[in-house]
């Protein structure tokens, strides 16, 4: 009966003292209000605009733009947000019938009590946006918005920007404006005394380094990753299809809760791995084929980018022995030396060392990136490749809460093979976490791998 009772208490207690979450959402409310009190610090001049996701326009399940759900952690279609930086108040609009939330799984406290459970000061029909940002446009000269695209599911901003930009906006037979400068325009039209300033640095900024709740996520994302990777490596053999693998990964990405996938599966093996970025899957695998995979899963709308290199019949050959040995070294140099207030271009030295002592040609053109980033790629968070609003290239000083990939990729196109090791990387107060962590990496751990069933 004591037993009893002190499981009881400690429940009563669990409720009592958890932090109160948006419904739905994966935050503490206190952390959205801190992002967006921080944003208004840098926009204390004017009033922004975050545009939220649109409808689908297919039956498909309605996922939030990452600036706007990094901001709210609302999951309502054709949301806005303002953020008044003179009184420091935020607003949010929305007008959703309680039949609709539930049929795109938005939680009906959400709908009915929305000031109480966002945390946001305010919560107005989409139908007033208007008629409140005349009354701003009175009170202030400067209206923020974000100019570039937003960014979905499987997307990133800047990659999303230029290729509408190629497609449509440049295009002489189409020309449209992206969403998101169409609305600037329109802001333009409706309000000529005030300047629209693009505020898609400052939202990047507070994005670049990560908090210990975000840093969770992307970490839950890795781990369901390396299960996915472990797998599908396990799964393979000669005679079984590109296909086949790419569908196992989902599979068991969604297994372990994903969300969704960051990106679309790459699969590079035979003549495609001249193509950086392969992922039709329409090879069946052949013996002696040499594999890149580059996947990871979305979790909590956060992002794990890992890549896994192994033959196709579970041995190395000699030449595939010789690159991957060498890669590993590479990869192992640039993990040994992350760590708080050191840069890119420092642990790029040590690669040139390690290279020099091993007897390779670290002039090669194909070590160059390696070298002037030390093993460093892109960002990564909401997005696969995370924007950020400053980066300072190779002299970037690493800080704890920085999250990036660190790629080790050579490609040997005309021998129909290349390397790739990746792992997601945070910066720690002492160090590094490769979040990634658990893949079986040096040689003979991948041909053990690849015999179990």
């Amino acid at each position: 009966m004591n037993k009893k009772i002190l499981i009881s208490i400690n429940i009563i207690l669990l409720f009592l003292f958890t932090p109160p979450l948006i419904a739905g959402s994966w935050f503490e409310k206190s952390e959205y209000a801190e992002r967006r009190a921080k944003f208004m610090e840098k926009t204390s001049d004017g009033a922004t605009i975050i545009l939220g996701a649109t409808t689908p326009v297919s039956d498909i399940q309605f996922l939030q733009n990452s600036d706007f759900f990094y901001f709210t952690g609302v999951e309502i279609p054709n949301a806005v947000l303002v953020m008044d930086g003179m009184r420091k108040e935020s607003i949010l609009f929305f007008s959703i019938s309680e039949r609709e939330a539930r049929g795109e799984g938005i939680s009906l406290e959400l709908v009915r009590q929305p000031e109480e459970v966002t945390g946001i000061e305010r919560v107005l029909p989409i139908e007033q946006l208007s008629s409140t940002l005349s009354r701003l446009s009175l009170q202030t000269d400067v209206f923020y918005t974000m100019f570039r695209p937003e960014e979905l599911s499987r997307e990133n901003t800047n990659e999303k920007f230029r290729a509408l930009q190629n497609t449509m906006t440049m295009n002489m037979w189409d020309g449209r404006l992206t969403r998101e400068l169409q609305f600037v325009k329109r802001l333009k039209e409706k309000f000529p005394h005030l300047t629209v300033k693009d505020c898609s640095p400052l939202v990047w900024d507070l994005r670049k380094i990560k908090s210990p709740a975000e840093i969770k996520l992307v970490r839950q994302a890795a781990q369901i990753g390396v299960k996915a990777h472990i797998e599908l490596i396990k799964a393979t053999r000669p005679g079984v299809s590109e296909k086949e693998l790419a569908a196992l990964f989902e599979y068991i990405c969604k297994k372990e809760k994903a969300q969704e996938l960051a990106f679309y599966v790459i699969l590079m093996s035979g003549p495609n791995h001249a193509f950086g970025h392969y992922h039709k899957h329409d090879r069946v695998l052949k013996s002696g084929d040499f594999i890149i995979l580059d996947a990871g899963p979305e979790y909590g709308y956060y992002n794990a980018d890992i890549s896994s290199t192994f033959p196709a019949n579970g041995k190395f050959s000699p030449e595939q022995k010789k690159i991957y040995e060498m890669s590993y070294g590479i990869r192992k140099t640039c993990l040994d030396n992350y760590r708080p207030g050191i840069t890119f271009k420092d642990v790029g030295e040590k690669v040139r060392e390690f290279l020099v002592k091993n007897g390779y040609d670290a002039k090669d053109p194909k070590f160059r990136g390696l070298i002037r980033y030390g093993g460093y790629n892109h960002s990564i968070g909401l997005a696969t490749h995370d924007p950020m609003g400053t980066f300072a290239g190779p002299n970037e000083v690493l800080r704890p809460g920085f999250v990036f990939a660190c790629d080790i990729n050579i490609p040997y196109p005309d021998q129909e093979m290349g390397i790739r090791l990746e792992d997601t990387v945070v910066i720690t107060e002492n160090g590094y976490e490769n979040l990634s962590h658990g893949i079986p990496r040096a040689l003979a751990e991948v041909e053990a791998l690849m015999k179990k069933k």
